[in-house]
């Protein structure tokens, strides 16, 4: 892609990693933290395609696999351990009755919050890096919303697993550990999550990076045609630094959400009226749906309601009505004519003979 291009799409990745991220620190719903995780993520996959990481991109994806299928199968165990219930203020104290789906859940947010060695540690980290060599303020918010992905993930952990159970009386009772059919696919997943990056650890680290050897032949032809567009690979002391200031932005959206949701005990706010301007905002999604639905929904429901009530109704309709209703009328004409009797059929022919002469007649 044309340089312009490129930046286009990692400033729109950047953005989208931000924004998503913003959103995930206020939902109470357990798969919506993890939607809006995914989108997070998924904005990160294109930061890097936009600063020609397309390695690290697709590196991104294999461990992001790993460590979001268990993450989301994890909280389905904890949906079917609690009767269905979502809603992450209803749940608390899980671990106890849960020790399997947390402990596996557990590895998946240490994964996505990029704590090493596990696997989101590795993939996530080489985006960074090369954000860094490409623009230092990509680099900073990058590192930033890894922090708040750290944070928004272990606050679901925190209010899934820590403190008080907050459900019923009912669920309390129906409380158990998923069978093994959910929970070995948690443990293979879990496994995966903690070992997947090393087939991307750093050379300078002692690793081989599999994953770039296989993907070389492919990216061999661009390096030779435009070369500077690859950029050039930080030194060690630089990626140890970087390394550093990752690992420490998660540990620090880890401690903070600890402090938060396990050593303060805060709930998240049961109604509106407790919700701060900013809390509310963040928690309504920017009230983007809103406005989708302002802009697009309503406006396409109204156009087709008018579609259906004056061109459905006033012209379609008339017309196919129309057309049934000669055709019905037609029949019933000629049902006057066949009446089955063999005299009216004479009566007829004579009439048609003697209409065919007279009109021979008068044109002689």
């Amino acid at each position: 892609l044309a340089p312009h291009t490129l930046e286009v799409v990692g400033i729109v990745g950047l953005a989208t990693a931000l924004f998503a991220a913003t959103i995930g620190l206020a939902q109470n719903d357990i798969k919506k933290v993890l939607a809006y995780s995914t989108v997070s993520q998924l904005g990160y996959m294109f930061l890097a395609l936009g600063v020609m990481g397309y390695t690290s991109s697709f590196f991104h994806v294999l461990t992001h696999a790993f460590f979001k299928a268990l993450l989301f199968l994890g909280a389905g165990s904890v949906i079917h351990g609690m009767s269905n219930e979502q809603d992450m203020r209803r749940m608390g104290g899980l671990r106890k009755s849960m020790p399997i789906t947390f402990i596996t859940m557990f590895i998946g947010c240490l994964a996505i919050a990029g704590i090493p060695p596990f696997a989101g540690f590795f993939s996530k980290d080489e985006i960074l890096s090369h954000v860094y060599e490409h623009s230092k303020v990509m680099w900073a918010i990058g590192v930033f919303t890894s922090l708040l992905t750290a944070f928004y993930m272990f606050r679901l952990l925190f209010l899934t697993f820590f403190g008080e159970f907050r459900g019923t009386e009912e669920q309390r009772h129906h409380l158990h550990e998923s069978p093994a059919s959910m929970t070995l696919p948690l443990i293979v997943l879990a496994v995966l999550s903690a070992v997947g990056g090393f087939m991307g650890a750093p050379m300078f680290l002692g690793g081989k990076h599999y994953l770039g050897d296989y993907l070389a032949p492919i990216f061999t032809y661009s390096k030779q045609i435009l070369p500077a567009a690859f950029g050039a690979e930080p030194d060690h002391n630089t990626e140890l630094m970087l390394i550093g200031i990752s690992v420490l932005a998660a540990v620090v959206g880890i401690v903070a959400a600890y402090v938060v949701y396990v050593a303060r005990a805060q709930r998240p706010a049961e109604e509106e009226s407790q919700r701060s301007g900013l809390d509310s905002l963040v928690y309504h999604k920017y009230y983007v749906d809103g406005l989708y639905n302002s802009l697009f929904v309503k406006p396409t429901m109204a156009l087709s309601k008018g579609l259906y009530k004056f061109v459905e109704n006033g012209v379609i309709d008339p017309i196919a009505n129309g057309v049934g209703r000669a055709t019905l009328a037609g029949g019933q004409l000629l049902r006057f004519v066949q009446t089955g009797s063999v005299e009216t059929y004479l009566l007829l022919m004579v009439l048609g003979i003697v209409l065919i002469l007279g009109l021979n007649f008068g044109r002689m």
